[in-house]
């Protein structure tokens, strides 16, 4: 449905404006390739929160699993 709704705005913009849909269909994969890197980083720094929060979680969750078997 999202690749279909692209195309459909995409044969909008060269209905209306040609040039302007030709350069963005050149540019497209330019733009993907200099956002690779970008998400690389997110997913990363993703991670790394996870990561953190689990441990500083982690005294929390065994205190807790204590106090439920001992309750």
């Amino acid at each position: 449905m999202k690749t279909l709704t692209a195309l459909l705005l995409w044969c909008l913009l060269f209905v209306l404006c040609w040039p302007l849909a030709l350069l963005a269909l050149v540019l497209w994969p330019l733009v993907w390739l200099v956002s690779l890197p970008l998400r690389l980083v997110g997913i990363t720094l993703s991670a790394v929160f996870a990561f953190l929060r689990a441990l500083l979680m982690l005294p929390a969750r065994l205190l807790g699993g204590r106090a439920a078997a001992a309750g």
